[in-house]
């Protein structure tokens, strides 16, 4: 059969011959021969002598591969603190308010300023406490010379009342008169001190030491003694008390130290307890324990000379509470824990480690106190712990036996 395209002949399409079955086999068979030479070839270097096999699995390092790090157990004093979370309160702090009303006609502070107590901060207009002492001085001299005038009245009168020439009358009304005129100079007395306190209120001065804060009055603004808001506020920093929380159950051991006299120490920390901002000495103990929290609050009071601590800051509070003297002494990083409690790993002589219950004690930084289990120049082993057992040796293995030696390393 013929189909043209376009005008071309197209040539007849014939099915393929049947292979025979005997030929497909063989290619089978050759195609599996292949394959199999193959993985031979593969698998050859694993299993070759001195070949280092190419497996991506990770490696069983040997113990003995790992260094282990020791030091040995000293003696020294370490101390007991208690920690507890407080904020810097100052020991005063004023709002500066006018007491006579006026215009401020000067300020001479300014805005965080250290100022001394007494030294003047702002001037109000003094004209008008000026007139009212000028007015209170006038009444007073003439109040004086009705006085003087009715004193020597009196006297005349007492002349003539013992000649019984007036009556005992008139002579009772002019000692009456005398006294009222001695009433009235006190009264005017009264009005200068008054008005000269007024002219002392016009100027603004300093209650206590402080730093000064925002100013809150401008110049040329007219004031008065009821205002609510004051000129400026002054804060004592120098010094600075924080206050803080110890737990209830502290209270006896710092009750008992104070009763004896003792001066505590206290330490102030950042945030982060990184940093010390400043040492001082605790100043009083609150009269009760708050039942919501099981806590008393203690008030500590610091020089602040470097004005490290600012009101209202949050610190982190370490009371030394005692001093033990001549304790065994170990890093805390030799203390293990276990199901049966803590532990260490003891090296003994021959180079062995042998697994050593102990009791510690105080920690102070990065030491801690071990009542019992260990005594001075105990070897520990401080890193690489995780990977020892009882008995196993650390013969050839790295040994730091001194704080000083370099950190063991893996």
């Amino acid at each position: 059969m013929k189909i043209e395209k376009h005008g071309a002949p197209v040539p007849p399409i014939h099915p393929p011959e049947r292979q025979p079955l005997r030929w497909r086999a063989r290619h089978w068979l050759l195609g599996i021969g292949v394959l199999a030479g193959a993985g031979l070839y593969v698998a050859a270097p694993l299993t070759r002598p001195g070949v280092r096999p190419t497996s991506r699995a990770p490696k069983q390092v040997p113990l003995e591969d790992f260094r282990v790090g020791t030091r040995v157990a000293r003696t020294g004093d370490i101390r007991v603190y208690l920690n507890g979370l407080g904020n810097a309160v100052p020991l005063n702090t004023v709002n500066v308010r006018p007491r006579v009303d006026g215009e401020v006609v000067n300020v001479l502070y300014r805005e965080g300023q250290l100022v001394q107590r007494g030294d003047l901060l702002a001037e109000i207009d003094p004209r008008p406490f000026q007139i009212q002492l000028a007015q209170a001085t006038g009444q007073l001299v003439r109040d004086q010379a009705l006085l003087k005038n009715a004193q020597l009245n009196l006297e005349r009168m007492r002349t003539l009342l013992q000649q019984n020439m007036i009556p005992r009358q008139q002579f009772d009304g002019q000692e009456a008169l005398l006294q009222q005129y001695e009433g009235a100079v006190k009264v005017d007395n009264g009005v200068i001190d008054n008005a000269k306190l007024q002219l002392t209120y016009a100027h603004v001065t300093a209650p206590v030491a402080g730093r000064l804060g925002l100013r809150q009055i401008d110049l040329g603004n007219v004031v008065h003694a009821n205002d609510p808001n004051g000129m400026v506020v002054i804060t004592q920093l120098q010094p600075i008390t924080v206050v803080f929380t110890i737990p209830e159950d502290s209270i006896p051991g710092v009750m008992k130290k104070l009763m004896g006299g003792a001066k505590l120490q206290v330490d102030a920390y950042d945030r982060a307890q990184k940093h010390k901002l400043a040492s001082g000495s605790v100043l009083t103990v609150d009269n009760q324990i708050d039942p919501t929290t099981g806590a008393v609050k203690l008030k500590a009071q610091f020089a602040n000379d470097d004005f490290s601590l600012f009101p209202n800051q949050f610190v982190n509070v370490r009371l030394l509470v005692d001093v033990k003297d001549r304790a065994t002494i170990v890093p805390s990083a030799a203390i293990q824990r276990g199901s049966e409690g803590p532990f260490v790993y003891l090296v003994e002589a021959n180079q062995t480690v042998t697994l050593r219950p102990v009791t510690p004690g105080a920690t102070e930084g990065e030491d801690t106190e071990i009542v019992a289990g260990l005594k001075p120049g105990d070897v520990v082993v401080v890193e690489g712990a995780d990977k020892l057992r009882e008995g196993v040796s650390i013969k050839g293995r790295a040994q730091d036996v001194t704080p000083e030696s370099a950190r063991a390393v893996r």
